[in-house]
C-alpha cells in the first residue's frame, strides 16, 4: 500500500521529471527507406518532450520496418542500457525486438503499430508492450456505439463499397443498431468508384431513408452527397476517419458526419505545440503521440526509481499526465478508454459533435 501511495505521488509529478536522463529512453523507428518521414515524425516528438523536460535527447534506432532492422535496434537499446523504448511502426520490425527486449527488462510503448494481435496475445508471448496508438479494431467500434446512440430515431440505412474495411464498419454499426432494437430501413453494397452515384440516391430515396452510413473512402461519400443534393434528396451522409482523407475533384457535403480521431493538434497541451515550434516541428501525424508516449516514460523512470518498483510495473498501474491528456493502459496493455468521436463537415474541416 505504502509503494502505491508512493507511486501516486510520483506520477502526478509528470510535469516536472528532471532527474531521468533522457539516454534511458530509446525512440524505435523507420528512419530510412519510404516511411523514414513517418519515423521522423517518432523521433521529434520524442526529441521535443525530453528537451521541454529538461532532459538529454533520447537514443534513436532506425528499425528499417523490416525484422532484422527490428533486432538490430532491440540489441543496440540492451547495450546502452536503455530502460524503456518507445515508437515503432511495423508489425516486423516490433515482433522481431520485443523477445529481446523482453528478456532485457526493457518496456515498449508502441505509437504505431495498431494490429490487435500485438496486445490481445501479451499473455501468452509475456512480451512487455504496451501502446498509445488505436487498435486496429477501435474504430469500427467506436461507429457502432458513437451511430447507435446518433440516429436511434431517425430512418438510417447502411451500405459499404465491398471492401474489408467498408463491410467491416457496416457490420459493426448493424450489429449495433440490432442489439438496440434498431433496424436499418435499407442495406446493400455499391461499386465503388463511379463517376456518379446517381442510381444509389434513388435506391436509398425510394427506400425511405434520410440518413446512411456508408462504409467507404472519401471520393464515393463525396459523389453520394453531391448526386443526392441534385436529385433534391435532403440525405445526412456519415462514414469512417477514412473521410478525412485529401480532398478531390468533389468536395463532401456540408453537414456530412465522420467517426474518426481528432486532429491531435487542435487538443493538444498548448505547452507541447509551443515546445514542438520552438524546434520548428509540425504537430503533424506520429508527434504528439510520441510525444505522449516519451512523458510517459519519463515518468515511469521517475516512478521506478523512487519506489523501487520496476519500469514495467510503473507502466501498468500507473496514470500519466500527458500532451494528449490522461494516459493509463488496460490489462492487455492499450490505451484505455476510446478516442473516438463524432464529427461534422462544415465544408472545410470537421468539427466536433457533443453527444449528450
Amino acid at each position: 500500500m505504502l509503494i502505491l501511495k508512493r507511486l501516486a505521488i510520483v506520477l502526478a509529478a509528470i510535469s516536472c521529471p528532471a532527474v531521468a536522463s533522457g539516454t534511458e529512453i530509446g525512440v524505435a523507428a523507420p528512419l530510412s527507406g519510404p516511411f523514414a518521414l513517418l519515423g521522423g515524425q517518432m523521433r521529434d516528438g520524442a526529441n521535443a518532450a525530453l528537451s521541454a523536460a529538461g532532459a538529454n535527447e533520447p537514443m534513436a534506432s532506425d528499425t528499417e520496418c523490416s525484422g532484422d532492422g527490428g533486432r538490430r535496434a532491440a540489441e543496440a537499446f540492451v547495450t546502452a542500457d536503455v530502460r524503456l523504448v518507445v515508437g515503432f511502426l511495423c508489425i516486423e520490425a516490433i515482433e522481431a525486438a520485443l523477445p529481446i527486449l523482453t528478456e532485457a527488462g526493457i518496456p515498449v510503448i508502441t505509437t504505431g503499430v495498431r494490429i490487435n494481435a500485438l496486445t490481445d496475445r501479451r499473455q501468452q508471448s509475456g512480451w512487455s508492450v504496451f501502446r498509445l496508438a488505436p487498435r486496429a479494431d477501435e474504430e469500427a467500434a467506436a461507429v457502432g456505439r458513437i451511430m447507435t446512440r446518433q440516429w436511434a430515431g431517425v430512418l438510417f440505412a447502411i451500405i459499404d463499397d465491398g471492401t474489408i474495411y467498408g463491410r467491416e464498419l457496416a457490420e459493426s454499426f448493424r450489429l449495433a443498431a440490432e442489439l438496440g432494437a434498431l433496424k436499418p430501413v435499407f442495406t446493400d453494397t455499391f461499386r465503388p468508384q463511379l463517376t456518379n452515384q446517381i442510381a444509389l440516391a434513388g435506391r436509398l430515396r425510394k427506400a425511405g431513408a434520410t440518413h446512411v452510413f456508408a462504409g467507404g473512402d472519401r471520393s464515393d461519400l463525396a459523389i453520394l452527397g453531391r448526386d443526392a443534393a441534385e436529385l433534391g434528396y435532403d440525405l445526412v451522409i456519415a462514414g469512417g476517419e477514412a473521410l478525412r482523407a485529401a480532398e478531390e475533384d468533389v468536395d463532401l457535403v456540408e453537414g456530412t458526419l465522420m467517426v474518426g480521431l481528432p486532429v491531435w493538434a487542435d487538443v493538444a497541451d498548448p505547452a507541447a505545440l509551443a515546445a514542438l515550434d520552438q524546434r520548428d516541428v509540425a504537430p503533424d501525424g506520429y508527434v504528439l503521440p510520441t510525444y505522449a508516449a516519451a512523458q510517459v516514460a519519463l515518468a515511469v523512470i521517475e516512478a521506478a526509481v523512487a519506489t523501487e518498483i520496476t519500469v514495467e510495473q510503473a507502466l501498468a498501474t500507473g496514470r500519466f499526465d500527458t500532451a494528449l491528456g490522461e494516459v493509463r493502459f488496460n490489462d492487455v496493455g492499450d490505451w484505455a478508454g476510446t478516442r473516438y468521436r463524432l464529427f461534422r463537415y462544415d465544408g472545410k474541416s470537421f468539427r466536433r459533435v457533443d453527444q449528450e
